[in-house]
C-alpha cells in the first residue's frame, strides 16, 4: 500500500494559560497543505521493519512514530508482519507535523488495508495516544484547536485560491527556547474569531506568540517572514514554534536567489 502523508501549518497560535501539570493551553489554527512524505508497506515473512530513504530518520527505535502507530494496532487487532518504506520529505523539527502525519497515516491505512473496521473516533484515541496533533491528520481538514492542541472544532476554511509559499531554514528551535519570557495572556478576541477577516486583514490580527522570542534568538526567520512580504505576501507568519515560516501570495511570487539556501515549497494551497 501506499500512501502519501501531508504536512499542515499553523495559522496564529496564541498561548492562553499555564496549566497546572506544565503544559500550556493555546489557540492556532491547523491547515493542512500537500507538501508530503511517502509511506509504502508490503506483508512479509521476516519481523517488521522499517527502511528510510530521503531526509534521515531514526528508523530503528520503536520511539519512531510509524512503528508505534503500528505497535498500537497490533496490541488490539491480528496483523502481518510489515516492510514499510519511509521516504522522508518534510524536514524534522520544522512545525509542520511531518511526524504526526506519519503515524495518523499508518493507523488510516492499515485499518484501511486490513478492513480493521476501526470508527473515526477511535483512530483518533488512538492517534491522541500517540501525539496531540496526531489526531488532526486522521480527518485532515482545517479545524481550530484549543486546550494543549488536542481540542477540535472543525472550520469552513477556503485558501485555494492563494498561493502558500514555505520557507525552512536550517535552525532548530527546542521547545526551552520557544517558551522563554513567553508572554501568556489570553487575546481579546479569538484566533477563532479573527480567522474569519479577509487574509489581507490578518497581518495586523493573527499573530504568533512564538514569534517576538524566537525572532530575537534567530533574527534569519524574522528577515524570511519580512522578505516574504517584500515579495507580495498578503499574510506571513512563522508555522507554529518555528522554523518554517510560510506566506500567502495571490499570484505566485518570485523569491529572491539568496532564498536557494533554504528549502523551499510553492504550492496552490
Amino acid at each position: 500500500m501506499l500512501v502519501f502523508p501531508n504536512s499542515k501549518i499553523n495559522i496564529g497560535l496564541n498561548i492562553t494559560k499555564k496549566r497546572e501539570d506544565g503544559f500550556h493551553n493555546l489557540e492556532t489554527i491547523f491547515y493542512p497543505i500537500s507538501l508530503s512524505d511517502i509511506i509504502e508497506f508490503v506483508e512479509t515473512t521476516r519481523k517488521t521493519s522499517l527502511i528510510n530513504t530521503g531526509i534521515e530518520v531514526d528508523s530503528h527505535s520503536d520511539n519512531n512514530l510509524i512503528i508505534r502507530a503500528y505497535n498500537l494496532l497490533k496490541k488490539d487487532f491480528i496483523l502481518p508482519e510489515l516492510k514499510i518504506h519511509l521516504h522522508k520529505i518534510i524536514p524534522l523539527g520544522s512545525g509542520l507535523g511531518g511526524g504526526s502525519a506519519n503515524a495518523s497515516f499508518m493507523l488510516t491505512s492499515l485499518n484501511e488495508k486490513f478492513n480493521l473496521k476501526i470508527s473515526e473516533n477511535k483512530l483518533m484515541k488512538y492517534a491522541q495516544k500517540i501525539g496531540s496533533d496526531c489526531p488532526f491528520f486522521i480527518k485532515n481538514k482545517p479545524v481550530f484547536a484549543e486546550g494543549t492542541g488536542n481540542i477540535f472544532s472543525e472550520l469552513d476554511l477556503e485558501l485555494s485560491s492563494f498561493y502558500i509559499v514555505i520557507i525552512i531554514p536550517a535552525i532548530h528551535v527546542s521547545t526551552k527556547e520557544a517558551f522563554r519570557e513567553i508572554n501568556i495572556s489570553k487575546p481579546q478576541k479569538s484566533i477563532k474569531e479573527l480567522i474569519r477577516l479577509p487574509v489581507k486583514e490578518w497581518k495586523n490580527s493573527i499573530r504568533n506568540d512564538f514569534e517576538k522570542n524566537i525572532f530575537k534568538l534567530y533574527p534569519e526567520i524574522k528577515n524570511i517572514k519580512d522578505t516574504l512580504y517584500n515579495s507580495g505576501a498578503v499574510y506571513s507568519q512563522m508555522s507554529g514554534s518555528g522554523a518554517s515560516v510560510f506566506g500567502f501570495f495571490e499570484k505566485k511570487p518570485v523569491l529572491p536567489e539568496n532564498f536557494s539556501k533554504y528549502f523551499v515549497y510553492i504550492s496552490k494551497s
